[in-house]
């Protein structure tokens, strides 16, 4: 198996620069704020980060390709980083701590592109997960100060905890009913949003989170983590990875009857 530490150690550089620049804007009261055509708020430490971090791949890694939230593909070829400069900008908007840098690996392979490095870096909640593959997943302050992830051993819905982040998508799709059910079917239900279920689910403190509509940049980070942690992260419909365009994660215990309730029909 390839030894991506490498790759790892720079996705920590970049991740240690976005956090410098995002927090130097954080709360900041003459942040500018936009609205994109598909009516989310993108913020000039957005871009900024994006900008930022494509600056030290195209130095460290001028022959990978990049896909990024804020500025779209960039090159080609069978390696490619995938950046969410700020995932949780209506948060970061508001001075809420809960978002994070999202940079991820992607290797294409015979199921095509797969995540095989991911980082999400937090810095508001002083916060850090990173993955490679075939080499777990932790947490920690630093590459040299962290601790292993595992996900809950929990087999019981009825004892598990399930994440989410809102109604209003469940419901645009029509698949509330069944969203709600297993809401009932659970132990307890916390809308943390964003990436943090994710993480929280490879921590082993959620059992099960779902969302309904997502991009690649969203969940390529967080896909690794989690299933290096042991658990299973895929769409909807059951496919393994970040590229069905919405997502389930779980300790891999639950994820059958996971799907059951919110499987996109």
């Amino acid at each position: 198996m390839p030894d991506y530490h490498d790759d790892l150690r720079l996705a920590h550089v970049l991740a240690d620069a976005a956090d410098a620049a995002t927090m130097d804007r954080f709360k900041a009261l003459d942040l500018k704020v936009e609205t994109k055509p598909d009516m989310t708020p993108v913020s000039e430490a957005d871009k900024s980060a994006e900008e930022l971090i494509r600056g030290h791949l195209k130095r460290a890694r001028p022959r990978d390709a990049i896909l990024g939230e804020e500025f779209g593909v960039e090159g080609t070829g069978p390696r490619r980083w995938v950046i969410d400069p700020i995932d949780g900008t209506k948060n970061y908007v508001r001075g809420v701590p809960v978002w994070a840098t999202l940079i991820s690996l992607m290797e294409a392979g015979e199921d095509g592109f797969q995540p095989v490095v991911g980082v999400v870096s937090a810095p508001a909640l002083g916060r850090r997960w990173w993955a490679a593959k075939g080499a777990g997943a932790f947490t920690g302050r630093s590459l040299t100060s962290a601790s292993r992830l595992r996900v809950s051993g929990v087999g019981r819905l009825a004892d598990a905890s399930f994440a989410y982040s809102s109604l209003s998508g469940w419901e645009e799709q029509g698949r509330l009913d069944g969203f709600l059910d297993l809401t009932r079917a659970v132990w307890r239900t916390r809308g943390y949003g964003d990436f943090w279920p994710y993480m929280m689910v490879a921590e082993g403190a959620v059992d099960l989170c779902a969302e309904p509509e997502l991009s690649l940049w969203d969940m390529a980070a967080p896909a690794i983590v989690v299933t290096e942690a042991g658990g299973s992260f895929t769409g909807l419909d059951g496919r393994p990875g970040p590229h069905s365009g919405n997502a389930a994660a779980s300790n891999g215990l639950l994820h059958d009857e996971l799907l059951s309730y919110v499987a996109a029909r």
